[in-house]
């Protein structure tokens, strides 16, 4: 097949493309490099099943030729780059969904829009299903990408509703694996990078809030595997074993016995959801997915790959 990823220089989207060509079907890149970072698919330029877009898709997008999928995965998705680009993450979400379910009714495509974990806020309940509505402030610090998320499964449910779209909607939770920028203000790339140049790793508030890790190569399979199934509500994709914050940070030094580092505390953000935690309960039985990347063996490619980068 031709398939189509908007956001296809991220850390996920270039990932997915990897799987697509690895499965032998051509790829369609776009990105605006907004936050895509060239590097994610410099090893593709000379695969001629690989083509790039340049294009930011809140203005319509038009593709020449056949697209049988279109994955919409564009979106700053870590809190240091949506409230950098509070009104662009908006916007993609809002006009650049609307933009490209258009684009797969014209071709006849199937649709998948990646949403978050954060559409359930600060949860009231643990794990989280896709049936519970969440708990969001619609004014908040973090409802650029909270609530313009909501809106892009608003979208896709109404296209699929009113005109027919092929539509699925996943929920992805913490996703993590080489590529990943290291100046995204992410858990994982802070705690690896941080050790690498033996500083202290800052472990904010009491450490005890719990989190769930799921490794990219899991995530992309779940994406694929969502886009074949005919199934138009959400499901969530994450790894539901759960970790507090400073074990995360014990495992991430047990991985690099010779750096100096230390744990240090700091004073937690005033919005930090205790607990996130998914329930696939939906994704094991209607995709037949459950993740198999422990976060032992996630975590060592992770070092493994920064200490490459950081290495001299």
């Amino acid at each position: 097949m031709r398939v189509l990823i908007t956001g296809a220089a991220g850390f996920i989207g270039s990932h997915l493309a990897d799987l697509l060509l690895s499965e032998g079907h051509k790829v369609v890149g776009v990105d605006n490099f907004v936050t895509g970072d060239r590097r994610n698919i410099e090893h593709l330029k000379d695969d001629g099943r690989f083509e790039l877009i340049e294009h930011d898709v809140v203005q319509p997008l038009h593709v020449d030729g056949p697209i049988e999928q279109v994955y919409h995965l564009a979106s700053p998705s870590s809190p240091v780059a949506y409230t950098t680009h509070r009104v662009a993450t908006m916007k993609v979400n809002g006009e650049g969904t609307c933009n490209l379910l258009e684009l797969a009714l014209a071709k006849g495509a199937r649709f998948l829009v990646a949403s978050t974990a954060e559409v359930y806020g600060d949860p009231a309940i643990s794990p989280q299903r896709e049936d519970y509505w969440g708990n969001v402030n619609p004014t908040g610090l973090n409802s650029v990408y909270e609530e313009s998320k909501r809106f892009a499964e608003a979208c896709a449910m109404a296209y699929q509703r009113e005109r027919g779209a092929d539509t699925r909607i996943v929920r992805i939770f913490n996703t993590y694996g080489p590529r990943m920028s290291v100046n995204d203000g992410r858990v994982i790339t802070n705690f690896v990078c941080q050790s690498l140049k033996n500083q202290a790793i800052t472990v904010f508030g009491d450490g005890t809030h719990r989190r769930c890790f799921c490794y990219v190569s899991d995530m992309v399979l779940g994406l694929t595997k969502a886009m074949h199934a005919d199934f138009h509500e959400p499901i969530n994709l994450g790894n539901p074993e759960e970790v507090t914050i400073v074990q995360l940070a014990r495992d991430i030094l047990s991985l690099l016995p010779q750096s100096s580092s230390k744990i240090r505390f700091d004073p937690a953000p005033a919005y930090d959801p205790r607990v996130r935690r998914p329930d696939i309960s939906r994704a094991k039985q209607i995709l037949g997915w459950l993740p198999k990347v422990s976060r032992t063996q996630g975590l060592a490619k992770v070092v493994e790959f920064y200490s490459t980068v950081y290495k001299g």
